[in-house]
C-alpha cells in the first residue's frame, strides 16, 4: 500500500480563529495530503472542536517576548525534524526559521512560505529597531533561498518581489461563499434589538486599527450600538474607555467567537468597520479578511484609505471610504448611513453581487497551481 503524502502546516497562534490557515488545511486535504496543523497552547486558549485534520498545540513557558519566540522556534524545529513530511507550510516569518532549518534535514520535502503580512513592518516591530533588525536578518537570509512563496495581496507581493527579485504569488484571504442560513436570533446571540448596529470584528483588534476612534465616536451617536466581536491587544483599553465614557449600553464586547458564529453577528449588523491606519507599511498595504466577511454577510463597509481596501470598496460600491480617520468623521458617516436606508440597501445588493466573484473558491484556483494534487 502506497503511503499517503503528509503536510505539516505551522503557525504561532493557538489555532482557534485563524481562518486562512484552516482553509489552507482543508484545501491540502482535498489535494490528497494527510494534514497536521501545529500551533501553541495559551493559558486562555479555548478548546478546539474536532477537525478533519490533526491539530497539535504546544505548551510553552512564555507566551510573549523573546523567550516565547526562541522556545517556540526550537520546539517547532524539533517537532518538524522528527516527523515525516512531504510538505512543510510555514505561515509568516515567525515560523520560517524552524521550517527552513528542518527542511534541510529532510529529503524530498517541499517548503512553501505563506506570508500573511509584511511582517518586518508590523507596528509591534517598527518602534523596536533591534527586534526589527533580528527579524529582517532572518528574512534576508532565508527568503532568497525559497522557491515557492505567496502572500495576501498584490501590494505586498510587489514589495517582496522588488526587495528580493523573487516571484511571489497572491492568494487573498477571502471568505468562502457563506451559507447564510440563520441559526440564531439576535436575542439568542445577546445582540441588542431595535437599534442601529455597527460591528468591529476579527482576531486582531489591535493598536492603530481604529478601535479607539470608534469608541470615541459612540459618544456622538444616538440609537447606535457598537458590537466588538473578537480580541486583540487594545481590548482592555477599550473596555476602560467604555466605562469612563459611560457607554456600557451602547458598546458591547462579545470576545472571540468561532467563524460561523462571528458571521451571524456580522450578518445582523447594519455597518461593518475596517479602519486600519497607514502608520506602517504592513497596515498601509493590508487587505483584512473582515472586508470580505462583511461583503459575504451583505454588510456595507466604512473603511479607511488603504490601497487594497479602498480598491475593493470602490470597485464594487459596497460602502464609504473615510477621507480621514477621526471620531467625528466616523460618527458623521455612521449617522448619514443611519438616515439613508436606500443607500444602505444599494450597498447590500452590491455586496451580494461582489461575493459571486470575490470568494475563497475562486482563490483555490491559484492554490491548485501551488499545491497540485498528489497520489
Amino acid at each position: 500500500m502506497v503511503r499517503k503524502k503528509t503536510a505539516i502546516v505551522s503557525v504561532t497562534n493557538d489555532l482557534f480563529t485563524d481562518n486562512r490557515v484552516d482553509k489552507i488545511c482543508h484545501f491540502l486535504e482535498q489535494q490528497g495530503y494527510n494534514v497536521t496543523l501545529v500551533g501553541r497552547q495559551k493559558k486562555d486558549s479555548v478548546a478546539l472542536k474536532p477537525r478533519s485534520y490533526k491539530t497539535v498545540r504546544m505548551r510553552l513557558l512564555a507566551e510573549k517576548g523573546p523567550l516565547f519566540y526562541a522556545s517556540f522556534s526550537f520546539r517547532l524545529f524539533l517537532f518538524l525534524l522528527f516527523k515525516r513530511a512531504d510538505l512543510l507550510v510555514s505561515n509568516d516569518l515567525d515560523t520560517l526559521l524552524a521550517n527552513y532549518s528542518a527542511s534541510k534535514f529532510k529529503s524530498n520535502c517541499r517548503l512553501v512560505y505563506d506570508s500573511h503580512e509584511y511582517f518586518t513592518e508590523v507596528p509591534e516591530l517598527i518602534n523596536r529597531p533591534s527586534v526589527q533588525k533580528f527579524w529582517e536578518g532572518i528574512e534576508h537570509w532565508i527568503f532568497p533561498k525559497l522557491s515557492t512563496i505567496y502572500t495576501v495581496n498584490v501590494s505586498i507581493a510587489e514589495l517582496y518581489s522588488k526587495k528580493y527579485s523573487k516571484k511571489v504569488s497572491v492568494v487573498r484571504n477571502i471568505a468562502p461563499k457563506w451559507n447564510s442560513e440563520i441559526s440564531a436570533t439576535k436575542k439568542e446571540l445577546g445582540i441588542p434589538e431595535d437599534t442601529f448596529l455597527v460591528i468591529l470584528q476579527g482576531a486582531g483588534i489591535n493598536i492603530d486599527r481604529g478601535a479607539e476612534e470608534v469608541v470615541e465616536a459612540m459618544k456622538l451617536l444616538q440609537n447606535v450600538t457598537l458590537l466588538i466581536v473578537g480580541d486583540g491587544d487594545v481590548i482592555p483599553e477599550l473596555k476602560k474607555r467604555v466605562i469612563d465614557y459611560d457607554l456600557q449600553k451602547s458598546v458591547v464586547f462579545f470576545g472571540k467567537r468561532p467563524y460561523n458564529e462571528m458571521m451571524l453577528f456580522t450578518h445582523f449588523a447594519d455597518i461593518g468597520l475596517t479602519l486600519d491606519k497607514p502608520t506602517n507599511l504592513n497596515y498601509r498595504y493590508s487587505l483584512p479578511n473582515k472586508v470580505f466577511d462583511y461583503m459575504h454577510a451583505n454588510t456595507p463597509l466604512i473603511c479607511t484609505q488603504l490601497v487594497e481596501v479602498e480598491r475593493i470598496v470602490l470597485k464594487y460600491n459596497i460602502g464609504v471610504v473615510l477621507p480621514e480617520l477621526s471620531p467625528e468623521n466616523v460618527a458623521e458617516t455612521i449617522s448619514e448611513l443611519q438616515k439613508n436606508p436606500a443607500l444602505l440597501s444599494e450597498f447590500k445588493e452590491n455586496c451580494t453581487l461582489a461575493a459571486l466573484s470575490e470568494n475563497w473558491e475562486m482563490e483555490c484556483k491559484i492554490l491548485e497551481e501551488i499545491y497540485p494534487k498528489v497520489d
